[in-house]
């Protein structure tokens, strides 16, 4: 079991981590990089593959949370923004020109949309662009170039659309490419009124519909749909659920020494985001606290067949909390760069060809008499 300092952009904190030999395993069978984001540490992680063994790198970037992944782009909601970046595969071979071919994958940001403060957690792409989840609003959003941003959908029993975060509205579930289920802390319209009940308040709701299709859930999160289900996490309570949308019942997959946020299928498997408890005034008490002693950070993989433990990959120190996931399959080690590094400036991307401009490579300028 390797112990090990990430590399990051930012020399503090001090951020280690160390994975199990079975999850180390997994990661190389499966042939991608997992990118995980982590608001309390103000990083996105990548966590990839190189030579024998995992590799992580973290970029800074300010309270990272929702997180989606589709055909070379990433979206990626920050406190006061969402970022939009595309893989310059072309680049990344060369992006350390000591070191070539380190890179298969190069997240560059292509464009920034300033949507203020909304808290905005889960975000998707659907068929007509880039849904997110406007928590600070109670509704389903829309990206434009001209506000902050567009209502697309409320729940039934939110009144009006005021920042007053009345129910946490919060994980977004997309199926044939429409958003379909979404979570929430509470059915409640008043401010914050969720957390009066927020060990047994959480719903699930259906968005074509507006209809409660579960209850009595404990803060739940992260809402997906893989192969026919319907799979969330019941965060509060340690449990991963899967979901029949067909019988309308919900059956418990397996329970984890965590707070779960963050979640990604692929294949057989699902990896379950893990989170330690800060914030005792909102977290304290729930179910999960009374059933473990101590809580994890990091993630978890998990057989869903089985339910059982595949493997773990466990933050020791300087990280506690995940808010999302996902796998970027065929990318064996990515690298992703924020605005504040200098390499971004110097790479540039077109349909046909790709670039890097730099001093060493600039033609001289000409002499003008």
């Amino acid at each position: 079991m390797e112990i090990r300092r990430s590399k990051s952009d930012s020399p503090a904190p001090r951020i280690e981590c160390h994975s199990s030999e079975s999850f180390s395993l997994w990661l190389n069978q499966m042939g991608g990089t997992l990118v995980v984001t982590t608001y309390q540490a103000g990083k996105v992680a990548l966590l990839g593959w190189r030579g024998s063994q995992p590799s992580l790198l973290m970029r800074d970037f300010r309270k990272p949370m929702g997180l989606a992944a589709a055909q070379g782009r990433l979206a990626l909601a920050t406190e006061h923004e969402i970022t939009l970046l595309a893989n310059a595969d072309l680049l990344a071979p060369d992006l350390m020109p000591g070191q070539p071919g380190r890179y298969d994958a190069l997240y560059l940001p292509r464009a920034t949309y300033h949507t203020g403060d909304l808290n905005v957690h889960d975000v998707a792409f659907v068929d007509d662009g880039l849904w997110f989840v406007n928590s600070r609003f109670s509704c389903l959003s829309a990206l434009s170039t001209d506000f902050s941003f567009v209502p697309r959908w409320k729940p039934p029993f939110i009144s009006e659309l005021v920042p007053e975060d009345r129910c946490h509205l919060n994980g977004l579930a997309v199926v044939d490419g429409k958003p379909k289920y979404v979570t929430a802390l509470g059915e409640t319209d008043t401010v914050g009124g969720w957390r009066a009940q927020k060990a047994t308040g959480g719903v699930l709701l259906d968005v074509e519909s507006g209809s409660v299709l579960l209850r009595g859930l404990c803060m739940p999160h992260s809402p997906r749909w893989h192969a026919g289900r319907l799979w969330l996490e019941n965060s509060g309570a340690g449990e991963l659920l899967c979901f029949d949308p067909v019988q309308g019942t919900a059956t418990v997959v397996c329970r984890l020494p965590a707070y779960l946020r963050g979640l990604c299928l692929i294949g057989r498997y699902a990896v379950v985001g893990l989170c330690q408890i800060r914030e005792k005034h909102i977290f304290g008490g729930l179910p999960v606290q009374k059933r473990h002693e101590k809580l994890l950070s990091g993630l978890a993989v998990i057989d869903l067949p089985t339910g059982q433990l595949v493997g773990t990959f466990e933050f020791t120190a300087g990280c506690t909390e995940i808010y999302d996931v996902q796998f970027l399959s065929g990318v064996r080690n990515a690298n992703v760069l924020n605005l504040r590094n200098d390499s971004v400036r110097q790479a540039f991307t077109a349909p046909e060809f790709s670039y890097w401009l730099r001093p060493e490579n600039m033609i001289p300028e000409a002499v003008v008499n």
